[in-house]
Formats: structure tokens, sequence, C-alpha cells
């Protein structure tokens, strides 16, 4: 019977439980919205101009200059943010 209520808690979660790490430096729109809790498609396309437009993201707070991702959305997705090394 817990087994069972594990798996039906699983599948009724939101998606943002599973959110992982992104690098926001390298992935495209779709995987930041997907990896990003309260991040649609939009905000994330808005991430990639920002970055394609000024270059690398050095910090997590870099992300405050991009409209739409505000102090409540970085903290949310702080932990989950990542920066790869340059190609």
């Amino acid at each position: 019977m817990k087994n069972f209520l594990s798996a039906v808690v699983l599948v009724l979660s939101p998606g943002w439980l599973f959110a992982g790490p992104v690098d926001i430096n390298a992935a495209d729109a779709e995987t930041i919205a997907l990896e990003l809790n309260g991040v649609g498609v939009s905000r994330a396309q808005a991430i990639v101009d920002y970055r394609n437009e000024y270059g690398r993201f050095q910090t997590e707070d870099d992300l405050l200059n991009v409209g739409g991702i505000g102090p409540h959305i970085l903290e949310v997705n702080r932990a989950n943010i990542v920066f790869g090394q340059e190609r």
C-alpha cells in the first residue's frame, strides 16, 4: 500500500518538483523552460536572446537583467542554475 501511495504522489506531483540543473549559458529555450520553475518558453527565450546579445552569464544575479526574471524566479531556481565551460 505504501508503494502504491508513493507512486500516486509521483504521478500527480507538479513538474516543478523534478526541475534539474541547467547550463544557462548553453541550453536552448525549450530546455531552460523545462528545467527552471516559473520560466515558460517566452521567458526562456528572453534568457537566450539576452545571452546572445550580451554574452555569457557570469553569476545567477545576471539573470535579473533579463526582462521577466525577478528576484522570486531567481531564488526558486538558484540551485538549478549552472555555468558550463566555454566551448
